[in-house]
């Protein structure tokens, strides 16, 4: 693990990076693509979600890349305006293309909003989106929908069943009729992947659930 800094126009923004480890005995593979996966406007890559894949993907050859955006790296409570965010985004992509591997562009939340809409752009190899806002929780008038199916490449969603910001079911269907999209839900989770007590899975099967289906189209886009 390795952390870096990178100045950007909305300020330091850091990296830290996993990558596969070389020469161990369990043989992980060399890297063959990078992901890129951003917090969302409430938190840190402390996020469970964003730790799980970063300690499960570089047994699969991925290099997992935590990124923080500026507003977090100098303390801020809250998270500034999307373009903004786009912004730190755009300036961070020359340094996670480094390595000369495919990127995938992620994040959770707001960071899976700023995914979307850069993608194309910047020429991501595919977009995954870990708990996308689909609209304000009780607002499903304000449809985030045409953000999420604009992003342009392969894209992968993955939601909470009992998501306040978007329920797997609200999604639309003709949207991912075509296999740009997908949807991997886990059942019971709210927006941080936090499942109640009384469900039929723990948090740690859930994550499981998670992790094992990201690696599984990561797998997939890697063979592109």
């Amino acid at each position: 693990m390795q952390s870096e800094i990178v100045d950007t126009p909305a300020g330091d923004a850091r990296i830290t990076w996993h990558p596969p480890k070389k020469g161990t005995p369990s043989k992980e593979p060399a890297a063959r693509l990078v992901l890129a996966v951003s917090h969302g406007a409430g938190g840190g890559i402390e996020a469970r979600d964003l730790q799980a894949l970063a300690a499960t993907l570089p047994a699969i050859g991925v290099t997992v890349a935590l990124v923080e955006q500026p507003w977090r790296v100098a303390g801020k409570k809250l998270a500034p305006a999307p373009k903004t965010l786009d912004t730190g985004w755009r300036a961070l992509w020359p340094a996670l293309a480094k390595p000369g591997l495919p990127v995938v562009a992620g994040g959770r939340s707001a960071g899976a909003r700023v995914a979307c809409r850069t993608a194309r752009e910047l020429g991501a190899h595919a977009v995954l989106a870990l708990s996308f806002p689909l609209h304000p929780p009780g607002r499903p008038e304000k449809s985030r929908a045409d953000e999420l199916l604009g992003s342009g490449v392969p894209t992968l969603v993955v939601q909470g069943g009992n998501d306040p910001f978007g329920k797997p079911a609200e999604f639309p269907e003709d949207g991912f009729a075509d296999g740009g999209h997908e949807l991997l839900e886990v059942p019971y989770g709210d927006h941080s992947f936090a499942v109640p007590k009384r469900a039929t899975l723990t948090q740690d099967e859930a994550l499981t659930i998670l992790t094992d289906g990201v690696g599984k189209w990561i797998r997939s886009q890697s063979a592109r």
